[in-house]
């Protein structure tokens, strides 16, 4: 099995993204807040080529979703670009706290802002309100949101370093139902834009991919397949295929055919 930064799309080419001194260069992101076994996220890390290692606690508990000392006898954590999440928070009250804990006790600086409601989807309002606080703390933010133009805008005009866009219900294997908004996100912002939610299959990141999109995050269609290492396999190459054929130009109109 191969390094954690040989993904074939990304030799040679510059970092998607830059902050600071820090570099993203896979563009397929895994999350791995569902596993409970320091060897599957192990595993699946290595099959797809990530370089980005995401952490988080439950601002309730105060526990990461795995323990890090676990982590670290098995991974190479110096290796990965360490952001954290806020994937378990259900208010910008909570998205604030779980940042806070983040920074107090392992100095992180990036952070994926997820501030969801009940039903798992993104809280756009709570995001910009909870965007503007951390962005005055001086931290680096990738924002998830649903695909509204006006919304991506204000977070770019708060200086966010990328934009995260759920292309279907998180969970939910639906691929992208709105590609038509997701690309005019893409062309009218001058952030990088990360496509996420419902990518259920390698046909789908690809789609993403072609669409524009500088990267994909995918979660659940790994920890719910029946092999979860080849479909991460199949997800890297689903990458690498989409952002080529988005750079040879296709026909118009090929991806939001798709």
């Amino acid at each position: 099995m191969g390094t954690i930064h040989d993904l074939d799309v990304t030799r040679g080419e510059k970092a998607w993204l830059t902050i600071g001194d820090t570099e993203f260069h896979s563009r397929l992101i895994v999350g791995i807040e569902q596993y409970d076994s320091v060897t599957d996220v192990k595993n699946v890390l290595e099959a797809t080529g990530a370089d980005v290692f995401i952490t988080t606690v439950d601002p309730d508990s105060r526990r990461s979703s795995l323990l890090l000392s676990d982590l670290d006898a098995e991974l190479p954590l110096d290796q990965f670009v360490w952001i954290g999440t806020t994937s378990f928070s259900r208010s910008k009250e909570s998205a604030l706290r779980t940042a806070e804990i983040l920074h107090d006790s392992l100095g992180i600086n990036i952070l994926k802002l997820d501030v969801r409601g009940h039903d798992n989807v993104p809280d756009n309002r709570q995001t910009v309100e909870a965007a503007a606080e951390l962005r005055a703390r001086g931290t680096h933010l990738l924002p998830f949101i649903l695909p509204d133009l006006g919304v991506a805008r204000e977070l770019v005009d708060l200086g966010c370093s990328a934009l995260r866009v759920m292309a279907a219900p998180v969970a939910s294997g639906r691929g992208i139902v709105d590609p038509r908004s997701i690309r005019t996100i893409i062309e009218q912002c001058e952030i990088p834009v990360v496509v996420e939610g419902g990518l259920g299959s390698a046909k789908h990141v690809a789609l993403a991919m072609e669409l524009g999109a500088a990267a994909t995050l995918v979660n659940t269609a790994l920890v719910q397949a029946g092999d979860p290492i080849k479909m991460a396999r199949a997800m890297r190459h689903a990458t690498m295929a989409g952002r080529l054929s988005y750079e040879s130009r296709p026909m118009a109109g090929d991806a939001l055919a798709a």
